[in-house]
């Protein structure tokens, strides 16, 4: 069971880093540095718990939701974060996943780096300019604002309740699925 939860958990916290890079790293560092026992990080992952480290994290943290709520930089935003969000979510990922001991590390940060980038993708690619032409830009301080705070929640309960997130994660990948199985059957009948 313990093998599962760390799964659910490393999944959780990349898929986080999809929305926001720094906050599931933040996460992870404050709970490794200040409840160790419910998360205790390996070695090199054990510097996201250096105080430091939390600071810049912080910082980072808020340079990025400032970024994301001014209109035109948020897309600036995103074309950056196509490079630093998938690298957040294998970091994440890896740092997480020190429960699965027998996971090769290389296969813990290519897992994280293609959730965190599939998440950052759909983001990116499809939802926000969606909301943009859809309401003229007005909508996107609101969405990015649920971004982060789903970003916040999500990594949490991926380090508490990992079970939860699990779960979630999987209902959503069905959904994706059947959407896009919907979406090519409607559009080979038509």
């Amino acid at each position: 069971m313990e093998l599962l939860l760390g799964i659910f958990s490393a999944f959780g916290l990349s898929a986080s880093a999809g929305l926001n890079a720094y906050i599931p790293l933040l996460v992870v560092g404050a709970i490794g540095h200040y409840f160790p026992e419910t998360l205790n990080l390996a070695a090199p992952f054990d510097l996201l718990a250096n105080p430091w480290i939390l600071v810049l994290l912080g910082v980072l943290v808020i340079i990025e939701m400032v970024a994301d709520k001014v209109p035109a930089v948020n897309h600036i935003n995103d074309i950056i974060q196509t490079v630093i969000r998938p690298v957040a979510g294998a970091i994440a990922f890896a740092a997480s996943a020190n429960v699965i001991t027998d996971i090769n590390p290389v296969l813990a940060l290519a897992c994280g780096l293609l959730v965190a980038g599939s998440v950052h993708t759909v983001k990116a690619a499809a939802v926000r300019p969606a909301v943009t032409a859809v309401s003229g830009g007005t909508a996107n301080i609101p969405v990015s604002i649920a971004e982060d705070i789903v970003s916040l929640i999500t990594s949490i309960l991926a380090i508490i309740l990992p079970i939860i997130v699990g779960t979630l994660l999987i209902v959503v990948f069905a959904f994706g699925i059947w959407w896009w199985m919907n979406r090519k059957a409607k559009s080979q009948s038509a």
